[in-house]
C-alpha cells in the first residue's frame, strides 16, 4: 500500500510538465486496505490512516472495482484453498462470531503451536532431507513482525541443514575516522536496518538465498 504523498506528487509532477492532472493518463492501483496500510515508522495508527489514499483528495477520482473470484481456487479447482479465502474474508469483514470478551477464535484458520520449534517442525518437516528441493521450500515461509524475531527463527533451519557452516559479516567501519568516537563498532554491528542483512550472516551449502536490494554501481 502506497503512501499518498507518492501518488500525490506524481500527479502534481505529470501537471506540471503536461498541464493536466495525472497528465490524462489512467493508473492501475491494486490492493486491499483491510490487509497493509503505508508503514510509517514508529507512527501511530493514526499516522498510518492519514498516509493512506483514502485519506488523500486523489481519493475522490478514483473508481473502484472489486474482484469477487478467488481464480487460483478457481483455475486449479482447490477447494480446500477456496474455503481458506472464505474463511479469511469473513473474518476481515467481520462476520466471524465474537464470544463474550469479544474474543474470536481462529482455531479453524490455522495450526497453533506451543514454541518456535514446534512452529519449524510444523512448517518445515523432514528438513534435513528436504532442504535441497527447491520446489518442496518455495511452499513453505516463516513471517515475524520483527528483525530480533526473524533472526531467532531463521538460525534453526539453518543449523539443521548438514554440512559446514560459513559465517559472512558486514562492514562495520565509517568512512569518516574521525566519527569513531560517536559510532563504535559495536553500534554498528547491532544495526539491523530494514531490507538488509543482519551483520553476521550464517548460511550452509544448500541453503536459499533471497536477493533484497540492488545497489547500481555509480
Amino acid at each position: 500500500m502506497t503512501n499518498k504523498g507518492a501518488l500525490e506528487a506524481q500527479d502534481r509532477s505529470l501537471e506540471g510538465i503536461r498541464d493536466s492532472s495525472m497528465s490524462g493518463a489512467t493508473p492501475l492501483l491494486s490492493g486491499d486496505f483491510r490487509q497493509t496500510l503505508p508503514v510509517i515508522p514508529k507512527g501511530s495508527r493514526a499516522a498510518e490512516v492519514r498516509a493512506c489514499l483514502k485519506s488523500s483528495t486523489l481519493w475522490l477520482q478514483v473508481k473502484t472495482l472489486s474482484l469477487s473470484t478467488n481464480m487460483h481456487a478457481h483455475l486449479l479447482g482447490d477447494i480446500t484453498s477456496a474455503a481458506f479465502s472464505e474463511e479469511i474474508l469473513a473474518l476481515g469483514e467481520g462476520k466471524v462470531p465474537r464470544n463474550d470478551r469479544g474474543d474470536i477464535t481462529i482455531s479453524e484458520l490455522c495450526k497453533t503451536v506451543n514454541n518456535p520449534s514446534d512452529l519449524l517442525e510444523t512448517v518445515f518437516p523432514n528438513l534435513e532431507s528436504n532442504y535441497a528441493d527447491i520446489y518442496w521450500l518455495i511452499e513453505r515461509t516463516t513471517l515475524a513482525p520483527k528483525n530480533v524475531a526473524v533472526s531467532a527463527i531463521s538460525d534453526q533451519p539453518i543449523s539443521r541443514i548438514p554440512g559446514e557452516e560459513r559465517i559472512y559479516k558486514s562492514i562495520d567501519r565509517i568512512s569518516d575516522p574521525q566519527d569513531i568516537v560517536n559510532y563504535s563498532i559495536e553500534f554498528l554491528n547491532s544495526l539491523e536496518p530494514a531490507g538488509l542483512p543482519p551483520h553476521i550472516l550464517r548460511l550452509r551449502v544448500g541453503c536459499p538465498i533471497m536477493l533484497i536490494r540492488n545497489f547500481p554501481s555509480a
